[in-house]
This record gives structure tokens, C-alpha cells and sequence, in this order.
């Protein structure tokens, strides 16, 4: 039978302590989600202050620093289980959600239904038309195509109160729209869109005529590179084809592209990578990307050592809180230089070769370098940017795993762009098969199996060497 009993036991534990899991949440956030955290403990804490451009000498404070420091450890832990903090996503700090990644800091320009939008002010149009107008402005994809059919918008339009409505008034309507820049938007489909611009062309334009008509009624022949179906029906010679798929080639498939890249997250790197002479390339912080803060020294001033009143009590408190901030922005800033140097000692190749010359590396090797637990590595990295002479890259992106033998292995990534680089040189009648890459991969040192190279290749969205043919 089981008696109860008392037992001393002795032993160390880590204690997350809410000025820990500060740190660590700070740790783990991008540089514009602290910037909004920072700006709310302004607001919210009169003790914290920004530091002014110029050095101001602040008055000495009746409370000693070593009295207040003596609970602040020189490092923070931030090496913990993030599990020990926060059991799923669910606790993060309001404002710092990860929807918020998606809608923070955008890129201030103009989206295509924007630039649709503002032309269609210019046009003369009564309470109809502009209903009309409106619901075919809804139905425009990013792309630039029409995302639901006629017939459906002319449904919804009668619905909505035009019962009288017509689908040969809706198609004026359309057509009155499909004038709009970029040229081809509003196209119901690739062949429209592709007629569309055509129009736009000079009447000279060689083999116009033939052009149209390959567009309305030959475009699959012409994806399957059939050049002897086309020159039977266009009645067309090798160089007059030549001509008309370099018109079709030179139109635009999606006019809205260019509007798509607007919609761009605004990435506000972390580190810098910069050159010092002799002593090579330095990671260093980007001073510009945090608001630098203080301690409020009139306020600090106010602190009295013995002071049991409620307002001495609510400024030691705040003062407290904003010692730790600082403090564990400090180890922050230690920390994510740390792992970029040793990152970028170890792809050091990168900045002279670039994609090609990564090194295989995993977050193993950084955190066993710099004597931390791989998750802080996995935190320090997320979302977390470097500003390099090739562009400015997350840390994450120089992780990969190693394809081959230890001992000769080489990073995915570098596989990858090589993949990329001897497709990208192909002659275009002869594009290069999965086998041949392999053998290029290994006249260069890279032993990888064809599937393998399939695999990759597939990946970055590549089409195989018979589609490319086709495509040339």
C-alpha cells in the first residue's frame, strides 16, 4: 500500500517570468510589428520617451541605477522553449496576429481597379450606366480579366432593380469599358483580350489581317507549334509566320500584371551588410528601423526610494516596466547580430557568386555556433531581413538542406538556381532535358539524381523541355 510522503528534491528550472516572455516575445516579432509594438508602450508608459537627436545630459536621479538594475540580469534567458510561453497562436500580443503580415505597410500605389476606376470618372455617365459600371468594376480580376460571366451580371443587375435590363446593353457597356488602359482589360477570355490590343495596332502592321484570324480560330494549333496547319490555313510562308507569332508574342496575355506587383508587402530590413576595408563585410543594425527610446528623465526624476504614496508607487512601477523594455530590446538587437554574422561568415560566397554558391546549412549549425536552442534560431530568422549587395533577403532564405554526400553536399538552394541559370541560357529550339541537366549538374561537381532535378524543377514552376519546345 502506497503511503504519502514528503520528499526534498533540488534542482534548477527556468522560470518564465512575464519580463521573459517580453523578451521573447519581442524576439520573435518582425521589425514593423515592434515598431507598433514600441509605439504603444509610448503611449502607454509616461516613463518611456524618445531619444532626442541630440545628447542631452540627464539630471541624476534620487534612486540609484544598481538599486533598480539588481533584478535585471545582464542577458536575458531569451534561449527557451517557446511551448514554456505561449501554448498556440492564440496568445499573441492584439496587433501582432499574423493576418496582420498580410495587410501592414503596403506599397503606396495605384491597383489596377484604382487605375480603372480613375478613368471611368472622366466619362459621361447617368445612374444606369454607372450601376452597370460598378458591378462590371467589381467582377475585374487583378489579372485583368473579367472574373464572372455577362450573363450572371446581367442576372444580379435585374435583381438589383434594372428589370428592363438587356444583355446587348450590358455588351455596349463592356465594349465601352474594354477601352480603358491597360489595353485588352475587361477581356472575357485570352483570345479577346489578345483582339483587343490587336486593334490598337497600326494598320501597316504586317499580316494583320492573318494575325486576327490565327488569334480567333488557330490559338491551339498554335500552343502545339503546328507550324504546317498554320501556313496550310493562313496560306503563309515560313518567314510570314514568323512575323505574325512575333506580333502575338509581343501582346500581353494578362494586362494586369503590372498592377499586380503592387501589391507588395514593404520590407524594412533588420541588418545591414556592409564593407569596412580590411576588415571585409559587417553585419550591422539598421539604426533607421526602431525608434531609439529613453528613459523620461524629469519623470525618473520624481521617484523617491522610500515613498509608499500612490503616485511614487505607479512611477516606480512604470519605470520598472520601461527598464525592461529597454532591456530586452538590447538583447534583441545582441542577439539577431549574433546569428547574421555568423550566418553571413558562413555564405560568405553569396555576396561574390550569389544563388549559386549557398552552402549547405540548417539551424543546427547556427544555434550549436552561437550556443542557442534552435528554436531562438527558428524566432531570430522569421521575418527578419538582411540588406545585402544582392538585395535584401530574409535570413531564412540562406537555410537549406544539403543534396549528396557529406563531405560533398551542396545546398538546394544553389541547385536550384544553377537549374534556373543553364534552362535560362537553352537555345530555345533545343531546350534541355531532365537527363541532360543532370549530366551539366555534374560537369560541375553536383552528383543528383534525375528525378531530383524533376523535382526542382517543377518546383520553381518550370514547364519540362517538350513544353518549352512548344513554347519557343
Amino acid at each position: 500500500m502506497m503511503k504519502p510522503a514528503l520528499q526534498l528534491r533540488t534542482g534548477t528550472q527556468l522560470t518564465m517570468t512575464p519580463q521573459l516572455q517580453q523578451a521573447i516575445h519581442l524576439l520573435q516579432l518582425s521589425t514593423l510589428d515592434l515598431q507598433q509594438e514600441l509605439q504603444m508602450a509610448l503611449e502607454s508608459n509616461p516613463l518611456l520617451d524618445l531619444e532626442e537627436e541630440q545628447t542631452i545630459e540627464q539630471p541624476e536621479t534620487p534612486l540609484s541605477q544598481d538599486e533598480w538594475s539588481d533584478t535585471i540580469p545582464e542577458e536575458l534567458p531569451l534561449d527557451a522553449r517557446w511551448d514554456d510561453v505561449y501554448t498556440n497562436g492564440s496568445n499573441n500580443t492584439p496587433g501582432a496576429a499574423e493576418d496582420s503580415w498580410n495587410i501592414e505597410h503596403n506599397a503606396q500605389a495605384i491597383d489596377l481597379t484604382s487605375h480603372v476606376r480613375e478613368q471611368i470618372l472622366l466619362m459621361d455617365m447617368d445612374p444606369r450606366e454607372q450601376l452597370m459600371t460598378d458591378t462590371l468594376l467589381d467582377a475585374l480580376e487583378p489579372s485583368g480579366y473579367l472574373g464572372t460571366g455577362l450573363e450572371d451580371l446581367v442576372r444580379g443587375l435585374r435583381q438589383q432593380g434594372l428589370a428592363d435590363l438587356a444583355q446587348a446593353e450590358m455588351e455596349r457597356m463592356l465594349a465601352r469599358l474594354q477601352q480603358c488602359e491597360p489595353t485588352g482589360v475587361f477581356a472575357r477570355d485570352l483570345r479577346e483580350c489578345l483582339l483587343l490590343q490587336l486593334d490598337q495596332r497600326s494598320s501597316d502592321t504586317p499580316w494583320l489581317a492573318q494575325t486576327r484570324r490565327l488569334i480567333r480560330q488557330f490559338l491551339e494549333p498554335l500552343g502545339q507549334n503546328d507550324r504546317r496547319l498554320l501556313k496550310r490555313r493562313l496560306s503563309l510562308d515560313d518567314d510570314a509566320l514568323d512575323e505574325v507569332i512575333h506580333t502575338i508574342r509581343s501582346l500581353n496575355p494578362r494586362p494586369g500584371q503590372d498592377f499586380e506587383a503592387v501589391d507588395q508587402h514593404l520590407v524594412v530590413p533588420d541588418l545591414i551588410l556592409r564593407y569596412h576595408g580590411r576588415h571585409g563585410w559587417q553585419v550591422e543594425l539598421n539604426q533607421d528601423a526602431l525608434p531609439k527610446l529613453r528613459i523620461q528623465p524629469d519623470y525618473a526624476a520624481m521617484v523617491r526610494r522610500a515613498d509608499k504614496s500612490e503616485d511614487n508607487t505607479f512611477l516606480k512601477e512604470h519605470l520598472q516596466e520601461a527598464r525592461w523594455l529597454l532591456k530586452s530590446l538590447s538583447s534583441r538587437n545582441d542577439t539577431l547580430l549574433r546569428v547574421g554574422q555568423e550566418i553571413m561568415t558562413r555564405q560568405a560566397g553569396f555576396i561574390d557568386h550569389g544563388d549559386e554558391a549557398l552552402k549547405p546549412m540548417i539551424l543546427a549549425d547556427i544555434a550549436q555556433a552561437v550556443d542557442m536552442h534552435e528554436s531562438t534560431i527558428s524566432r531570430v530568422t522569421t521575418r527578419k531581413y538582411i540588406h545585402t549587395p544582392r538585395g535584401i533577403k530574409e535570413l531564412k532564405y540562406f537555410f537549406s538542406s544539403h543534396v549528396g554526400q557529406e563531405g560533398d553536399a551542396h545546398a538546394s538552394t544553389a541547385i536550384r538556381a544553377r537549374i534556373r541559370k543553364f534552362i535560362g541560357d537553352e537555345a530555345p529550339r533545343r531546350p534541355l532535358s531532365d537527363a541532360r541537366l543532370v549530366q551539366l549538374l555534374a560537369d560541375n561537381g553536383i552528383m543528383v539524381a534525375r528525378r531530383t532535378v524533376a523535382k526542382y524543377r517543377e518546383a520553381m514552376g518550370i514547364p519540362s523541355s517538350s513544353e518549352r519546345k512548344r513554347l519557343a
